[in-house]
């Protein structure tokens, strides 16, 4: 009996402790705005969708800390145009075309060009 007491009670200890953030949902117009987090509180993705339920507008990506790691672009589910994508030391800069990338141009801390975080 007590060894089933001490199992549940480190079950539901962890359970507690594992709880995962739940995302949010707000209407903003026709769109629904949806936040995603960590499981320490911050934002791990943002962006909106349209009103069939599919990926639309600009999405932003983020790590633990805050730091903004990707931020592109949907149109009704379809990745366009510039994505970028932040690294520890470089910059990358990813062009879609029709959901598929088309090219890509990286540039790092290495080249003088400052890679910038800034949300």
């Amino acid at each position: 009996m007590k060894k089933i007491l001490v199992v549940i009670a480190v079950l539901f200890s962890t359970t507690l402790m594992a709880q995962d953030v739940k995302p949010t949902f707000e209407k903003q117009g026709n769109a629904i705005k949806g936040t995603f987090f960590h499981e320490n509180g911050e934002i791990r993705q943002q962006g909106f969708y349209n009103k069939e339920g599919k990926l639309h507008g600009v999405w932003k990506a983020y790590d633990a800390t805050g730091k903004k790691i990707a931020m592109g672009r949907y149109d009704n589910g379809v990745k366009i145009g510039k994505w970028f994508f932040w690294g520890a030391d470089k910059l990358s800069e990813v062009n879609y075309s029709k959901n598929q990338i088309a090219d890509v141009t990286t540039w790092s801390n290495k080249d003088n060009v400052v890679v910038n975080y800034n949300n």
